[in-house]
């Protein structure tokens, strides 16, 4: 498998995107051309190693599959300490609806993560300038974007989040040479998701008003 194989539409490289124009796409209403992410490459339930990390775990993204992966969304999501940020404590069915409405995103793939193979972690990875809440900051072309879960409860709070959002975000800019940074925007209420973000390189920018949540709006710059 080469490394374009494994680049899902959320990367939008310019060989496979689709020109696309108008307002809304981080050009400021100016209408400038933007380019439409690429169909995904990777199909539900297909996943790629992404980077092995210190202690030797293997970590691997693989892409929701809607129904077979339902159950174990649910269940992170109707977690207390994960609900009051996601706002996602819905019945199995609405999960899976919404995790097909993510698959048929423009924009935003969903992904699982699994520590040597076992499920561990939710991703949202998505191209943050196509993103609708482009017009809100200052947006770059190819900007990439991540939002990330952890799902155990046994995992949170021991560091492994800031070491997963460095792989994925080095994942994301190796996989895209077009993308000068990876932007993030967690809860501003969720303290620990905004240091393991911080721990991990990234560094806040500003605060954004999303449908929801006010939004530590961060960024990591793709290392010189």
């Amino acid at each position: 498998m080469t490394a374009q194989d494994t680049v899902p539409r959320t990367l939008g490289t310019v060989t496979g995107g689709r020109a696309r124009t108008g307002p809304g796409y981080g050009d400021g209403g100016r209408g400038a051309v933007r380019e439409e992410p690429a169909e995904p490459d990777l199909p539900p339930g297909h996943g790629v190693t992404v980077a092995r990390l210190p202690g030797g775990a293997v970590f691997s993204l693989r892409c929701v599959h809607p129904t077979a992966d339902a159950p174990l969304v649910h269940s992170w999501m109707n977690d207390p300490d994960v609900a009051r940020f996601w706002q996602l404590a819905h019945p199995p069915g609405q999960i899976e609806a919404y995790l097909r409405q993510q698959l048929a995103s423009s924009y935003s793939t969903p992904f699982v993560g699994c520590l040597d193979g076992e499920p561990s972690s939710y991703w949202e990875l998505y191209r943050a300038d196509l993103a609708p809440f482009a017009t809100l900051y200052t947006a770059r072309r190819h900007d990439a974007g991540l939002r990330l879960l952890i799902g155990p409860h046994h995992s949170r709070g021991r560091g492994l989040g800031a070491r997963l959002l460095r792989a994925v975000s080095d994942w994301q800019l190796s996989l895209d040479p077009y993308a000068s940074r990876v932007v993030a925007e967690p809860d501003v209420r969720d303290v620990r998701g905004v240091r393991a973000h911080e721990r991990a390189g990234f560094r806040k920018l500003r605060e954004l008003d999303l449908p929801g949540k006010r939004a530590a709006f961060m960024a990591r710059e793709r290392p010189a």
